[in-house]
């Protein structure tokens, strides 16, 4: 009886082995994806590169040229060190070997290249909201930009975070990828805001505190998030709570995103290459944001670096 329940328990642990390989597999989308007769818009693809902020974090840090994407950013978590790849369109040391479906799925789906896993420190979970075709477009846009031949340095991660199955386990709590829906209830300004800002412009990525797992506080989305990296920045509530954005207009935070400065004239040190690429948005899309980020429900949180 003792072998037999021996026997049995392996089996289901086996069972179950299978079934959690299976659930935390990579999903990539399939080929049909890339729907045909697509040209690509290279004006758009340029205006969701900035909306998307690539540069921020892929450009090589302490250069000027936002263009010269070949990465090396330093981002410190309680997971690890993440460093950015180079995405330049350098066929060895970038993406330029690439096809456009397999940067549709890193985009959309957290699937690199071989197959395997992106962490979220790419924030695919907002940009799986995005149309496929924007995706597309921003393709189209890199490949216009410089080839650098700088290699991608490797990502310093502990164990067990360093086992990219084990992001398959992050995606079955916290990834919901789907594209962006608009509500007919609101504006057309409301709707595009709220694609940029929860889409390409991956607001909440920052604004929001994590869990223990890096997964988002879903009842604290914009509030704020102290401990944005490891010993390092932190992000100001942007709900118009008065601990965050309260006193602010629409126009206010269009200006500040256009500017660089808020409406007490400082100029946050935090968001510096955020605003570098907002500053190359459109007014239309950039006053679109405001109207969105104003209308957010008002949430209390880290009122000590309230913007202003």
């Amino acid at each position: 009886m003792l072998k037999r329940g021996l026997a049995v328990l392996v089996l289901l642990g086996l069972v179950v082995a299978a079934i959690m390989w299976v659930l935390t597999a990579p999903k990539p989308l399939p080929a049909s994806e890339l729907a045909a007769g697509y040209t690509p818009d290279l004006a758009n693809g340029q205006a969701m590169f900035n909306a998307a902020n690539c540069s921020a974090c892929h450009a090589t840090p302490g250069q000027e040229d936002r263009t010269k994407l070949a990465g090396g950013l330093k981002l410190k978590s309680p997971f690890g060190t993440f460093v950015t790849p180079n995405i330049s369109p350098d066929a060895k040391a970038g993406i330029g070997g690439w096809t456009e479906l397999q940067f549709v799925n890193a985009m959309k789906r957290g699937v690199d290249d071989q197959g395997q896993h992106l962490y979220p420190a790419f924030p695919y979970s907002a940009y799986s909201l995005m149309k496929t075709s924007d995706v597309r477009d921003v393709f189209a846009y890199l490949k216009t930009l410089p080839a650098i031949a700088t290699p991608s340095q490797p990502h310093d991660i502990k164990f067990p975070f360093s086992i990219r199955r084990a992001v398959g386990v992050w995606k079955l709590l916290y990834f919901r990828p789907h594209e962006f829906t608009a509500d007919a209830r609101k504006s057309a300004a409301w709707n595009r805001g709220a694609y940029l800002a929860e889409g390409a412009a991956h607001c909440a990525e920052c604004h929001t505190e994590r869990n223990a797992l890096g997964g988002p506080e879903t009842d604290k989305l914009y509030a704020g998030a102290p401990n944005l990296e490891a010993g390092g920045r932190f992000a100001s509530n942007i709900t118009p709570h008065k601990d965050g954005l309260g006193d602010w207009s629409e126009e206010d935070m269009a200006a500040f995103l256009k500017s660089g400065q808020d409406k007490c004239f400082n100029e946050p040190t935090g968001m510096k290459d955020v605003l570098a690429s907002t500053s190359q948005m459109s007014d239309t899309d950039l006053a679109a944001l405001g109207a969105y980020i104003h209308a957010l429900p008002a949430i209390a949180g880290n009122p000590k670096h309230k913007t202003c």
